[in-house]
């Protein structure tokens, strides 16, 4: 039923959760996790503690929840270029503007989540990484595998990764999104020497 007298409607369901994980975002943007709790974000939300506390008992849950549905509602998409090195300049270049915020966050605000959990970095990424869905960088893999452009044989997990792992370090060191000329130089002088195929 729409209201009559123009104030908007009491929120439900999934659009009630999408605004109360958007304030904790917030939160933990503004003020990070030593600053985090269930009254600011209720208060930022407009809603109540009991409302949070029945969907996320404890503020490390809400936290988490929280950095996960912020990388849920970011657009993944993989390029076409037409060739390996064209996809990944492109896909880390895009990285500066969809998850330089959250390298950022993972490093910096989240050191109190840390301690009090016992988790690290790489846990909580891994959590972040098995709740994503869509496109992933293998597309490009199996794209370049099939060009001939890389030897699949060498393509370890750890070497596919690499690109994304320089890139993570960089920003988490520096705070800051990485130039054009820094990204290239991942790519051409690190990456692609370690998977093109070796001659006959």
């Amino acid at each position: 039923m729409t209201p009559t007298d123009g104030k908007p409607g009491r929120r439900r369901g999934q659009e009630l959760e999408n605004a109360l994980l958007d304030a904790a975002w917030d939160e933990l943007n503004d003020h990070g996790y030593g600053a985090f709790t269930i009254d600011a974000v209720a208060q930022r939300a407009g809603t109540s503690r009991a409302v949070l506390y029945r969907r996320w008992p404890t503020r490390d849950e809400l936290a988490q929840a929280a950095i996960t549905h912020a990388v849920r509602t970011v657009v993944r998409t993989v390029p076409d270029t037409g060739s390996l090195r064209g996809d990944l300049i492109a896909m880390l270049l895009d990285f500066n503007e969809t998850r330089s915020q959250f390298a950022a966050m993972l490093s910096v605000h989240l050191g109190a989540f840390y301690a009090e959990t016992g988790q690290t970095i790489a846990d909580l990424r891994r959590s972040i990484v098995r709740e994503e869905s869509g496109p992933t960088v293998q597309e490009i893999y199996d794209r370049a595998a099939a060009r001939g452009e890389l030897d699949p044989d060498r393509l370890t997990p750890r070497i596919a990764n690499l690109p994304f792992d320089l890139y993570r370090h960089d920003i988490m060191v520096t705070l800051q999104p990485l130039s054009e000329a820094a990204v290239v130089e991942i790519v051409d002088d690190i990456f692609l020497p370690l998977v093109r195929p070796r001659p006959a």
